[in-house]
């Protein structure tokens, strides 16, 4: 007993010696590492000081996208930023942004591994690392899925479920004596609504299957939203498997299987697959017999596409409504202004179509500036250079891992007067626009990687939006001034507000419906 005491004894003495030799030998890795990085490169990457083990993790809130803006403003547009064990480069400019996805584009076009996204996709146009498969399901998604004339044929489903959220605050207007309609969930129930009709018709919206969509796509965006262990930690990657988020990643992959599967195979055996491709799923089912894809569409690049369709096409569409919104309700000028110019040309009672946005330049305005001040999602999916490059000096070798930070580059100063400002009319008259030729507005990317779905998701924005200004007056609740009004962000991948947005909702009184 006297011994087991005294080994015990010896062992906590002997704790702190522990301890000390442990965190000698990271600051010897450090310290190596940085030199190796040194010799390898010549000028080094501005970095903030960051500790061992944890890097520069005790340097984020939990809004990721504001504390790398804050530190950007004193380490420079290319910063090195530790993940833990992992450096990223983090690119906050219009000129750095135009470097990756311009001038070295193909240099950086692929995606880094990481545990949950690996799991999660099927093989798709988000993730997937870049090559042959990726260039085959960008063409076709883009070709087939979300073209010009494709946009055109989904008019139809756009306008009549705008039809039907009319209704709905409509007749939430009718019953509610004031009080204040949740904005924020009729705004994502109604673009759940419109993706589902657009990807797989009204099978989607059948039994159990809505809420188990909603369900697995608010689980993707948790998930992605944070790093796992491994990726942060690859020395301590053998605990991911017991405190990482693997297994909820893997659990959410069965139910994306269970659902997709449902979905395609409640097409193929459909006597109306035949009668026109109308959505996504039938004509995807349409070119799995094409000889002209070569090699043919796997049952999991189909998930996959799907999945990028509902995931992507919910989501950012929504937020940037819900913000467009809440601007709106802060700056009353503006509302009276856009309310001016969609009433004075849409007839009261009428609905907003498709050909009337096209007389509504104040309209577009709005969106461009509500998607400067909030994009989506503000760090955009990160890329890997695939060679050695150079930009402004600095030597980027081949294997980093870089994230753009298109939240910082709509704040920057050299390109937007009165940056922090909601001022929609800074775009009139302006070339400026979100398509990809211009670095200083970059919410969907740029490039090879843009996001495929620009069209889709604005059409969408602007056609719910002019109807809700130009059917309904909106009021804050009583009791909070517009000076009050919170317009914090809550973390995540994709941007929501902190709080819900509730408003006041009253017929527009010159248009009743």
């Amino acid at each position: 007993m006297m011994l087991l005491q005294e080994m015990q004894f010896t062992s906590i003495q002997s704790l702190p010696l522990l301890c000390i030799s442990l965190f000698s030998i990271f600051i010897l890795y450090s310290i190596a590492k940085r030199k190796s990085l040194s010799k390898s490169t010549g000028k080094l990457i501005p970095s903030p000081p960051k500790l061992p083990i944890i890097g520069n993790l005790h340097q984020l809130t939990s809004v990721y996208h504001q504390s790398l803006y804050s530190l950007s403003l004193k380490y420079g547009p290319l910063m090195l930023f530790h993940f833990g064990e992992v450096p990223w480069l983090i690119v906050s400019s219009s000129d750095m942004a135009c470097a990756v996805m311009r001038t070295y584009d193909l240099t950086f076009a692929s995606r880094p591994s990481a545990i949950v996204a690996d799991i999660l996709r099927y093989g798709d146009v988000a993730f997937e690392p870049y090559g042959e498969d990726w260039r085959q399901l960008k063409k076709i998604f883009t070709i087939h899925l979300m073209s010009t004339k494709k946009l055109i044929s989904y008019k139809a489903i756009r306008e009549e479920e705008v039809g039907n959220l009319i209704v709905n605050i409509s007749n939430y207007v009718s019953s509610s004596n004031n009080v204040p309609i949740e904005l924020s969930k009729v705004l994502f129930s109604f673009m759940i609504d419109v993706t589902c009709k657009a990807v797989s018709g009204k099978f989607i919206m059948e039994e159990q299957r809505y809420d188990m969509l909603r369900e697995v796509v608010e689980e993707n965006f948790r998930l992605i939203s944070r790093f796992s262990i491994g990726d942060m930690f690859p020395s301590f990657s053998w605990l991911e498997g017991f405190v990482g988020l693997s297994r909820r990643a893997i659990r959410n992959r069965k139910k994306w299987d269970l659902l997709l599967e449902e979905v395609i195979q409640a097409h193929v055996q459909s006597e109306e697959k035949n009668k026109g491709d109308d959505n996504f799923v039938d004509i995807l089912l349409s070119l799995k017999n094409d000889p002209s894809i070569n090699p043919a569409l796997t049952m999991d690049q189909m998930k996959g596409l799907i999945a990028d369709a509902f995931a992507a096409g919910i989501d950012t569409t929504y937020v940037t409504v819900d913000w467009a919104m809440s601007e709106l309700i802060k700056n009353p000028k503006i509302m009276n202004k856009l309310q001016e110019e969609v009433r004075g040309t849409v007839k009261h009672g009428d609905m907003v179509t498709s050909e009337d946005l096209n007389q509504m330049g104040y309209l577009k305005a709005v969106i461009k500036e509500t998607l400067r001040l909030h994009p989506p999602i503000p760090l955009l999916l990160p890329r890997e250079s695939m060679a050695e490059c150079e930009i402004d000096g600095f030597t980027i070798p081949k294997g980093t891992k870089v994230i753009i930070n298109a939240w910082a580059i709509g704040r920057e100063a050299k390109s937007w007067e009165a940056p922090e400002e909601f001022m929609p009319e800074r775009f009139t008259g302006s070339q400026v626009d979100y398509k990809g030729n211009d670095f200083q507005l970059i919410p969907f990317g740029a490039g090879r990687r843009i996001c495929p779905g620009i069209l889709f998701a604005t059409a969408t924005a602007e056609l719910s939006l002019a109807n809700m200004i130009h059917h309904f007056d909106w009021e804050l609740p009583s009791g909070i001034e517009r000076e009050e009004f919170d317009m914090s962000e809550s973390p995540g991948f994709s941007v929501h507000r902190k709080d819900e947005l509730q408003l006041v909702v009253k017929k527009a009184r010159a248009h009743i419906i």
